[in-house]
């Protein structure tokens, strides 16, 4: 008896230390993880607040005489540092301009032609489903030169949506944003039951009251997490920003960020990193406001019911 009574006890206490040695790992983990993550966001802190314009010699995360210079610089407030016409401020509002924009019209053709996909049945239909992902599977690089052509020749023709204008520019992110938008939404339309459209039609609605009344509002969790895509996607974007734009009052922002670490021997990291900094906080401030709304809305979306 006394034998088995230890035995329980044994027992009982090496569960108890297997338990507390696996919360152990996982917390170290956690924190190797997260300061994986932070380390780059802390030095890019750091070089901003370097007044050396140099990443090569900063040796520490506080550097020597740290402080603001950086940021008056963006701001065109340190006389003895110019940029000549280059203004932040407004690579930031042309960013923000040209997101939002795509992104409302993104949105407004994707959920509709979701709802077409979802709800109706028409010839072709999962061919053009289908086509529609298969697109989606070339990268965007291999399209280049097509799409930089293509918005020549259109600009010949319309020259408010040629080259280095915004709206060509928005042309160019809803055509190439809308692929996979359609089926997440069209995922997230499958698990609303057709119930509702039924009961729409026996009072006599029609397709586009359907859509508009019932349906619609129950997409907030989708229409957030796929705008908040389509924003980022956009507001990040380099490559057919820097392709389709030559003009600098009509740069976004991280097009004109690359103007500072251009220069072969004239890089200005730190103005650079002060720029970064700023440029994220719209990004950080929609993430924070709808965090709940973007898991919420992916995992409704990935699962049928």
């Amino acid at each position: 008896m006394p034998s088995m009574t230890q035995s329980i006890k044994d027992l009982q206490s090496s569960q108890r230390f297997q338990k507390r040695f696996s919360i152990f790992i996982r917390l170290v983990v956690a924190v190797i993880l997260i300061a994986f993550a932070i380390f780059p966001v802390l030095w890019i802190v750091s070089a901003s607040l370097d007044p050396s314009q140099s990443l090569a010699t900063q040796n520490s995360l506080i550097p020597k005489n740290a402080g603001f210079q950086n940021y008056q610089r963006l701001f065109g407030q340190d006389p003895n540092y110019k940029f000549g016409d280059l203004i932040f401020q407004k690579w930031i509002l042309n960013s923000v301009k040209v997101s939002g924009i795509s992104t409302i019209l993104s949105l407004t053709i994707t959920t509709m032609a979701a709802y077409a996909f979802s709800r109706m049945r028409f010839k072709g239909r999962v061919t053009m489903l289908k086509g529609i992902l298969l697109i989606q599977v070339f990268p965007n690089l291999l399209a280049l030169v097509a799409i930089y052509v293509l918005i020549f020749q259109v600009g010949n023709i319309i020259p408010a949506l040629g080259l280095n204008t915004h709206a060509g520019l928005i042309m160019v992110y809803l055509g190439g944003s809308m692929g996979m938008n359609i089926w997440l939404m069209k995922g997230f339309l499958d698990t609303i039951p057709r119930d509702i459209d039924e009961s729409g039609m026996v009072d006599g609605a029609s397709h586009f009251q359907i859509f508009y009344n019932l349906i619609l509002p129950l997409l907030r969790p989708i229409l957030v997490v796929i705008g908040i895509l389509s924003f980022i996607g956009t507001y990040g974007d380099f490559i057919l920003a820097r392709i389709l734009l030559n003009d600098v009052n009509k740069y976004t922002l991280m097009v004109g960020l690359q103007i500072f670490t251009a220069g072969q021997f004239d890089q200005k990291w730190g103005v650079f990193a002060a720029g970064a900094l700023l440029g994220a906080l719209p990004i950080m401030i929609i993430y924070l406001a709808l965090q709940d709304q973007i898991v919420g809305g992916l995992t409704q979306g990935a699962v049928k019911g």
